[in-house]
């Protein structure tokens, strides 16, 4: 069995979005599930891997993988027998998770905005970062067509060859707001 570590055979999470029941976001939103889930992004991992990168006991990783495992957002996806031990690889079942709607049973609070601010530092020297905030009033299909470039470019970034020091976070949207606006027969 080759090497689950190898970067020949680079692990790539299954295409396509997962449109989230409202129960399985409520246990996705839970930080040390949140970091699970980005490394499984990259590649499979055991119990003990996870741990370790977490730096969390291996019970409290295993409940939190028997969570994520109930609720249908990973998988075993190989096994690999150590002596008389077989371990479990749990890998993801999609590559992008979608929350579901407020009118579906969503949360208002998804916690990227929160896990955003508590994460993000300025550049360190040789790094790089941005943020910007924009608004404009267009059509729901032009907001549509916004929403499915940023869900590529969002996927691009989550599949980029793995390399350098620095984890980098990624953040996009496209939200209705109650901001007001001036009208076109308002010149």
């Amino acid at each position: 069995m080759t090497d689950p570590t190898s970067s020949e055979q680079r692990y790539q999470p299954p295409e396509g979005l997962l449109l989230m029941t409202a129960e399985q976001a409520a246990v996705f939103n839970e930080p040390t599930r949140t970091d699970i889930m980005m490394m499984l992004a990259a590649r499979p991992a055991t119990t003990k891997q996870l741990a370790e990168a977490l730096e969390k006991p291996k019970g409290t990783v295993g409940h939190h993988l028997k969570a994520l495992e109930e609720a249908g957002l990973i998988a075993v996806v190989r096994t690999r027998q150590v002596r008389a031990i077989t371990e479990k690889y749990y890998g993801r079942l999609a590559r992008t998770y979608m929350f579901p709607h407020l009118d579906e049973g969503g949360t208002k609070d998804h916690g990227f905005l929160a896990e955003t601010l508590q994460e993000a530092r300025y550049p360190h020297e040789g790094e790089t970062g941005m943020f910007t905030l924009r608004r404009a009033r267009v059509p729901v299909e032009r907001a549509d067509e916004f929403i499915e470039v940023l869900i590529r470019i969002a996927e691009e970034f989550a599949s980029a060859e793995r390399g350098g020091d620095t984890v980098y976070g990624f953040l996009a949207g496209v939200y209705p707001t109650d901001r007001p606006s001036l009208r076109e027969d308002d010149e």
